[in-house]
């Protein structure tokens, strides 16, 4: 994965504030950007921070509001699992609702670092409700909607990742040895367990069920293929892989870890005995956060130099969000109709930008 690929992708650098300029709105934050999300309903974008505060703001623009909603660090946040509003998990062992107008409720406290939250959303007028999953320690509790503990699951290690499957009906998640994916309406509560020795770090699901992939602490990814559970492995990364995402149709699985965006092709057989490709990078700097648009082969990817950009897979064409200087990426984030993008810095500094058309 070449450093010589990523600075042949380069945008220009006078061109890259140029859509931040013209298109974005920015704010600062006092401290470390732990996380970034839009709500359901795409009304409302919200950042935590490493020193228990939240931003809110309309995603069009709004009045920024800053709430205390921890008493300590914010180690996990995810829109929450009604249209509105966010879930947020904390080292005060407490896991949070935060509502669009900036109102805390706690949902639960434990006695545990609740590092991990993600949340899947109810079907309306189906009288499906949604669910919410945080991890703190080797256990993940699975709640309904409304915050109601539904089961308790338990790990063999630490959970280190978890994210539900697109139709809510699987959870998967990562630890110490590999991974465990849970049927989330079982009443046998036996998991299926995929070994793989190591630290895993991170885990995505490919988006038609067919895939689960875990990022590892030796600076490698490792997938088990769920029809047959035959192992992936891709390697070569120059530094520890923190973000995975796959494409709205599961072709494509974007890293970060290296100077350029590193796709892996999951059609074709692939990724097993198929190379990489990379899209555009930053020289000297790693990607250390992406993210998939949800309707369009385009990725957007933040860097170690504060770098934001986007590049679509099919042309490789770049465009430029953002350029250094404003601290490490450390959070990113579209909305649901790929019409904004969001992302915050270790420095504290954060943003939204519109990328819908404009007549």
């Amino acid at each position: 994965m070449s450093g010589a690929a990523a600075a042949a992708g380069s945008p220009a650098l006078a061109e890259h504030d140029h859509l931040l300029r013209t298109r974005g709105v920015e704010h600062a934050l006092d401290g470390f950007v732990s996380g970034c999300a839009f709500s359901r309903d795409g009304r409302t974008v919200c950042f935590a921070t490493a020193e228990g505060r939240i931003a809110l703001a309309a995603s069009d623009g709004g009045a920024w509001r800053e709430i205390e909603a921890h008493d300590g660090s914010i180690l996990s946040l995810a829109p929450d699992a009604g249209p509105s509003g966010f879930v947020s998990g904390g080292d005060d062992t407490v896991l949070n609702r935060i509502d669009a107008e900036g109102g805390v409720a706690p949902i639960a406290k434990g006695r545990r670092w609740i590092e991990h939250v993600a949340s899947f959303p109810g079907k309306p007028g189906s009288g499906a409700g949604g669910l919410i999953a945080s991890a703190a320690g080797k256990q993940v509790e699975l709640r309904d909607a409304a915050g109601t503990l539904v089961k308790t699951l338990e790990h063999p290690s630490t959970v280190s990742g978890l994210c539900f499957d697109a139709k809510g009906k699987r959870i998967a998640v990562s630890h110490y040895g590999g991974a465990s994916l849970w049927f989330t309406a079982s009443k046998s509560d036996t998991p299926r367990r995929l070994e793989w020795k190591g630290s895993h770090i991170g885990v995505v699901l490919h988006p038609e069920g067919e895939a689960l992939v875990t990022a590892m602490q030796e600076n490698e990814l490792h997938g088990w293929r769920l029809s047959d559970g035959h192992n992936m492995r891709m390697s070569g990364y120059p530094s520890k892989c923190q973000s995975m995402a796959f494409s709205r149709n599961g072709r494509w699985l974007a890293t970060g870890g290296a100077e350029a965006i590193v796709l892996w092709p999951f059609f074709g057989g692939g990724p097993m005995g198929k190379a990489p490709t990379e899209l555009a990078g930053v020289p000297d700097a790693v990607a250390v956060r992406v993210a998939f648009h949800p309707q369009h082969d385009i990725v957007a990817a933040g860097f170690s130099d504060g770098t934001v950009l986007m590049s679509d897979v099919g042309t490789k064409r770049v465009l430029p969000v953002c350029g250094a200087g404003r601290g490490a990426v450390s959070a990113l984030s579209f909305d649901a109709s790929g019409t904004r993008l969001a992302f915050g810095t270790e420095s504290g500094a954060v943003a939204v930008v519109d990328l819908s058309a404009k007549s």
